[in-house]
């Protein structure tokens, strides 16, 4: 396993880490929002917040449908679901290194005892 991040999920790191974009994604988590509901929970102006939904919508962190004169904002899964699967393998790992650590002291313990 490289040490390096898959690209997607850099990209998604990239995008999420400026704090109003994390703070959209969190909002977005309980449903869709227009750009107008976003601004007005974040207090945020709308020019600013649609910035920052550009850059979520360019990096496929949400998707954009247009209805009437509004636009709404809901998230996309394939971004999130990949940055668990990334880091599900650090867990895989871990856990690994756990049961080795395991293995190891019960022989020293059963060393002692013999």
């Amino acid at each position: 396993m490289s040490g390096k991040i898959p690209g997607e999920n850099m990209t998604t790191l990239s995008a999420l880490s400026e704090p109003n974009r994390m703070n959209i994604v969190e909002l977005l988590r309980d449903g869709p929002l227009t750009v107008g509901e976003i601004a007005d929970q974040l207090g945020l102006k709308q020019p600013q917040t649609s910035k920052h939904l550009k850059v979520l919508s360019d990096n496929g962190i949400v998707e954009v449908k247009a209805e009437a004169n509004r636009r709404i904002y809901k998230l996309r899964p394939e971004p999130f679901q990949a940055l668990d699967s990334w880091i599900q393998s650090f867990q895989r790992v871990i856990q690994e290194r756990f049961d080795n650590l395991d293995a190891y002291l019960k022989e020293l313990q059963n060393k002692e005892n013999s």
